[in-house]
């Protein structure tokens, strides 16, 4: 059997240099550049969304809501560029890390689900402090919450829709799925015909 080893291309530290003079978002896998997905109107208006419920509800608190240029180092050296997150850990303001996130938010595009679902989630994991990891859909209004607590080190997944509320007791808040979703034009869903 053949093990193919990937040496890294740049650091961790040289990725924060080089990302600095691109034109485009990376993220850093722990050996090379990402680049990461050009995103809609949709997904830039449920991403103002969640940042703006965020901010609203923990204003004045020791939470603060960031993103999407907070970076959260996963596995080794990979750093991830979530949606959004929330730490109650005193940041930097020149810190290209952020410590103590508790909740992070990734909003799925159609080029996105795979990484976000499976790739992502393993690497969400491996990060002790994250408490919930959040995938809002961006054709639907749906998202999906993967939480655990101290004594947990797997993920339970709830599926959450329009009517339902969004408990983050971790920061003491809950959020409407609807408010996500705030001037949001979202496809229409197919018709099921009954039979």
């Amino acid at each position: 059997m053949n093990i193919v080893v990937h040496k890294p291309t740049m650091t961790r530290d040289e990725f924060f240099v080089w990302a600095q003079s691109q034109a485009v978002r990376y993220e850093f896998d722990g050996f090379e550049p990402v680049a990461m997905t050009g995103g809609t109107v949709r997904h830039d208006v449920i991403t103002y969304n969640i940042r703006t419920a965020l901010r609203s509800r923990l204003e004045g608190g020791k939470c603060r809501p960031l993103g999407p240029n907070a970076g959260v180092q996963t596995v080794g050296d990979a750093i991830r560029y979530p949606d959004a997150l929330v730490t109650c850990t005193k940041v930097s303001d020149d810190a290209h890390t952020i410590p103590g996130v508790i909740i992070v938010f990734e909003v799925l595009s159609p080029s996105s689900g795979r990484t976000d679902r499976i790739v992502k989630l393993r690497e969400y994991r491996a990060v002790p402090s994250i408490r919930r990891y959040i995938i809002l859909e961006h054709n639907s209004l749906d998202l999906t919450v993967f939480s655990r607590n101290d004594v947990q080190q797997d993920w339970t997944a709830t599926a959450l829709t329009a009517e339902d509320v969004l408990q983050l007791p971790e920061i003491g808040i809950e959020v409407p799925v609807a408010e996500f979703y705030q001037d949001v034009d979202l496809p229409r869903p197919d018709r099921q015909v009954s039979i």
